[in-house]
């Protein structure tokens, strides 16, 4: 199966990189489509727009946030797809536009995939 990473869509694109998907919702603030040098745009594996609105990247929400979004992750059953679709990738990079790598929803989806596989 494919090995998964996560990185910044503002960092530089590797082709070590793989096959590079975007996870958010949103298209990242001030990037081109030839800067961001992706693969794939799914956003509906993102969070849903309320649950993003409602953690707001706020770090004290993160546990609840991350329980929240990975209660999504298994009812709308996308994973699945995700991987299925990407099957014949050797690498997987999620990226996403958040500043704080650590308390971020493709942290969670990245746990989400691998316990999928």
């Amino acid at each position: 199966m494919s090995e998964i990473a996560l990185k910044r869509v503002y960092e530089i694109a590797s082709p070590k990189d793989g096959c590079r998907v975007l996870v958010d919702r949103l298209w990242p603030r001030g990037l081109n489509k030839a800067k961001a040098d992706i693969n794939e745009w799914d956003k509906n594996i993102a969070p849903s727009s309320e649950l993003r609105k409602w953690f707001h990247h706020d770090p004290q929400l993160w546990k609840e946030f991350s329980e929240k979004y990975m209660k999504e992750l298994y009812e709308s059953n996308l994973g699945k797809d995700f991987l299925k679709r990407l099957k014949n990738q050797e690498k997987i990079t999620l990226v996403y536009a958040a500043k704080d790598e650590e308390h971020c929803h493709a942290v969670v989806l990245k746990k989400y995939l691998e316990n999928l596989k």
